[in-house]
């Protein structure tokens, strides 16, 4: 039997209809501009957006550096969330690409307008300049926490007062936008850039996306040169994240209906404590050995996340179905007695 792989939405195989989309794509060498579905992918995110333009990239990291990089000028300072995947998971980018200092703040991804304003440096030649507040919608580390509208809009507010520039990290802001229903252009209003990704979630193999001003995808664009992410005929993958955009995003209510129903299953079994209802597509809970937990279950068919020592995610998505779900929670059941 196929394993049930709840490791990540990064896992997820492109559908026959999505490779049959690749397979027809247009394409030309977008490093001329001259891939005709690259550029209707940049041009459908910057719309879905609310921007004026997108710039199509490998990945989400690359999408994040860029940003950042187009934000900054080397030895500024970025606040980001503690636990923020822009620091934690990006392999120090921050600091050997666009040369900046991270001021972590908050808790579980989130932040208020105090919090903005303590953490801005003093305007003294012996500080890094603070130039940038960072957000991330969902939360990773967090297990895919919505970052509350109202805040979000203060946190804009106050940077916008001390004239800091905004960069959403929105990997999974389609998640976002599906368990709110407030649409991704409304999440991204207040930001300078956004990062969004079409293989967390939605299915695609491959390809994030910058979106912001003409200007600033401008500067972007010469990053992501510097950075090696110039591709040529990435129409073929470029299509995969229009499928993906036109069928996938409305269906992400049901990835987070599957870890409610997996979240109330795992509670309900001796050992494992839940932490927290999930808000969107992640659930994470408690157990002791969770490296050992998890190498169990994989023997049972279920693969699973160990994020520490006492803490496993399991995460929800398109190939993983109702009936996935409860052969999950059949195989837990068995290993915790």
């Amino acid at each position: 039997m196929t394993p049930v792989d709840l490791r990540s939405d990064t896992v997820t195989k492109p559908s026959p209809a999505m490779r049959e989309a690749m397979a027809r794509a247009d394409v030309g060498d977008d490093v001329y501009g001259e891939d005709p579905t690259v550029n209707r992918l940049q041009e459908a995110v910057a719309a879905r957006l609310g921007k004026e333009a997108a710039l199509f990239v490998p990945s989400g990291t690359m999408a994040n550096q860029i940003s950042l990089r187009a934000l900054t000028e080397p030895g500024d300072a970025a606040i980001a969330p503690r636990d923020a995947h822009i620091f934690l998971y990006e392999g120090g980018a921050g600091a050997a690409l666009a040369g900046v200092s991270f001021t972590l703040v908050g808790e579980r991804g989130v932040f208020g307008p105090d919090e903005v304003r303590a953490a801005v440096s003093p305007s003294d030649d012996h500080f890094a300049r603070t130039r940038v507040v960072c957000v991330e919608n969902t939360h990773n580390r967090s297990g895919g926490r919505v970052f509350p509208f109202e805040t979000l809009r203060a946190v804009a507010e106050t940077a916008r007062g001390r004239g800091l520039r905004l960069h959403l990290d929105g990997a999974r802001l389609w998640n976002a936008e599906a368990a709110t229903g407030i649409d991704a252009a409304r999440w991204a209003e207040p930001f300078d850039t956004i990062s969004c990704c079409l293989s967390k979630g939605l299915g695609a193999p491959v390809g994030s996306l910058v979106a912001g001003s003409r200007e600033l995808i401008a500067r972007a664009h010469r990053f992501r040169k510097m950075l090696g992410g110039g591709m040529r005929q990435a129409g073929v993958l470029a299509a995969a994240g229009l499928f993906a955009l036109e069928h996938n995003t409305k269906r992400l209510a049901e990835d987070h209906a599957n870890a409610r129903a997996l979240a109330a299953g795992l509670a309900a079994l001796r050992g494992v404590e839940v932490l927290g209802a999930p808000e969107t597509n992640m659930v994470l809970f408690r157990r002791a050995d969770a490296p050992g937990f998890a190498a169990r279950l994989r023997e049972r068919g279920v693969l699973l996340g160990a994020v520490s020592h006492d803490t496993v995610r399991a995460v929800t998505h398109l190939d993983v179905s109702a009936a996935d779900v409860e052969h999950a929670l059949a195989a837990f059941a068995e290993e915790c007695g």
